[in-house]
């Protein structure tokens, strides 16, 4: 049972390395939001992420010659910085299994931790079997990063911490959940010592785990995991965090790209600090809940979880975010092609501020434009926007929630391609890394025609790729057929509004 937590929380012994972070109150959120919003600053621990508190209990936990053989994981990230200061504070020798795609910024600072870094495959599961592999040949120790009870008691003490900061009533605290680790030892404390007090767990749309094995019931592997919040990029939630979680939590919440950015603003404007994307997770997850439920005067605590982010993701982040605070449509028009046409679209806008115009002749009847347009928070007024133009005779669509059209698209607007027919349309992932474009077009140049291609580095561990492809009728099975094999996520955007309106 959860309640077997609370003794191994209560005797974590972490506090000559990790540090009791600050509940400090969102000023601005709270205005915002018309609630008493609380942010735990785990962004402000020696590592910039709470994984030093579980990584370190561990350590602690381990015996003497388990400390001797030397510990090891596979981590993209937090966990193997935490991981490496523990085991440097401690004389343990520490090994790190990292990903090929894991920033240098990253690496760097694990291996100024002391540990030794391993730099193998493309993702976490790859990196993650080496690392077993390691285990076996070197007789190393496994510090799992989240399914272990010594380190889910050590992320526990954050809820510690929070219910001793904040004595009075809490009405309830958002924890950003990926293998559950952090999820699991707040609630189980929480739901114990405080049982009034609701927790919910709040997790990227893209990596939905949790939400995914609470509805079916037992735990379920992804097929496929969006890495923005890469914090939060699990495929399957743990066992033992599983376990605890369905007990204790009062709900999951998924939140969308747009939403984690619009979150890391607001812990921006509150503290003059950049969260990761998983340190916006929760902010975004208790705004939505407060926005669906109407929640007003209440005391809300959401748990940033960490501030390890890449610089040259700030201007992805910053694209997004107008768009996650809902302050910006994105629409295609129709307008006439004649002159004043533009004129009077803008007329019909009437105050509103255009935030982006993109153009291209359509034929000598038409113009079609893909435009920006700066809205109210409140999700009414995009949509009386939608009617108001609609009414005055222009033919649109609604592209804001569209991902295509926002992650291509608006960099892309131009026209038809009028000698290329029997096209289809694919959107990728890859894994970022020196030669990974040519890697890519290597795959799949060769079979079928390039008719369109779009690429654009976010800086992140993934790149994003959109391709047009001249596949005869006869074949379009086998062509998807083939991309699975490649190996690389991909979805089927022949039939996406944006690339019709624009591009087909």
């Amino acid at each position: 049972m959860p309640d077997s937590y609370i003794k191994r929380i209560l005797n974590a012994r972490i506090y000559d390395l990790a540090v009791e972070t600050p509940l400090e109150r969102a000023r601005l959120l709270s205005q915002r939001t018309g609630n008493n919003v609380l942010l735990k600053r785990e962004d402000l621990q020696p590592v910039f992420s709470f994984k030093i508190r579980g990584a370190y209990n561990k350590l602690l936990q381990l015996t003497d010659e388990e400390r001797k053989r030397g510990v090891i994981a596979a981590s993209a990230g937090n966990h193997a910085q935490g991981l490496a200061l523990g085991a440097q504070h401690l004389g343990v020798k520490a090994t790190i299994v990292m990903p090929r795609t894991t920033p240098a910024i990253k690496v760097d600072a694990v291996r100024a931790r002391g540990a030794k870094v391993v730099l193998h495959g493309d993702n976490f599961d790859e990196a993650s079997k080496h690392s077993q592999k390691l285990v076996e040949e070197k007789n190393l120790t496994y510090i799992h990063p989240f399914d272990d009870a010594d380190v889910i008691a050590g992320q526990g003490t954050v809820a510690m911490e929070i219910l001793r900061q904040y004595p009075k009533h809490i009405d309830a605290i958002f924890v950003p959940v990926g293998g559950g680790g952090l999820g699991a030892g707040v609630a189980a404390y929480v739901k114990y010592v405080r049982p009034d007090v609701k927790v919910f767990a709040v997790e990227s749309a893209e990596s939905a785990c949790l939400a995914a094995a609470l509805e079916s019931g037992r735990r379920v592997k992804l097929p496929q995991v969006g890495i923005f919040a890469d914090g939060v990029a699990v495929a399957q939630i743990g066992k033992e965090t599983f376990r605890v979680l369905k007990q204790t939590i009062d709900g999951v919440i998924t939140v969308n790209t747009d939403e984690i950015c619009a979150g890391i603003k607001d812990i921006f404007e509150d503290t003059r600090s950049i969260a990761e994307p998983a340190g916006g997770v929760s902010v975004a997850g208790l705004k939505k809940y407060v926005a669906e439920n109407n929640i007003e005067g209440q005391t809300l605590v959401a748990i940033d979880s960490g501030a390890n982010i890449n610089f040259d993701r700030l201007r992805y982040i910053s694209e997004r975010t107008e768009i996650g605070e809902k302050r910006e449509a994105i629409l295609a028009v129709t307008i006439p092609e004649r002159p004043g046409a533009y004129k009077e679209f803008c007329r019909a806008l009437g105050k509103r501020n255009i935030t982006e115009f993109n153009y291209r002749f359509a034929d000598s009847d038409q113009a079609r434009i893909f435009v920006g347009i700066q809205v109210g928070t409140d999700p009414s007024d995009r949509e009386e926007l939608v009617s108001d133009l609609r009414a005055k005779g222009y033919d649109l669509v609604d592209m804001t929630d569209n991902e295509m059209a926002k992650l291509h698209i608006r960099y892309m607007v131009g026209g038809h391609a009028v000698q290329v027919s029997e096209e289809m349309v694919f959107r990728f992932e890859f894994p970022e890394r020196p030669g990974a474009l040519l890697a890519f077009l290597t795959e799949v140049a060769g079979r079928w025609n390039i008719s369109l291609f779009h690429y654009r580095n976010h800086g992140s561990a993934y790149g994003r790729v959109l391709v047009g492809m001249q596949v005869p009728e006869a074949e379009r099975a086998q062509v998807k057929k083939f991309l699975a094999e490649i190996n690389y996520p991909f979805w089927d955007e022949t039939d996406n509004e944006a690339y019709q309106y624009f591009l087909a």
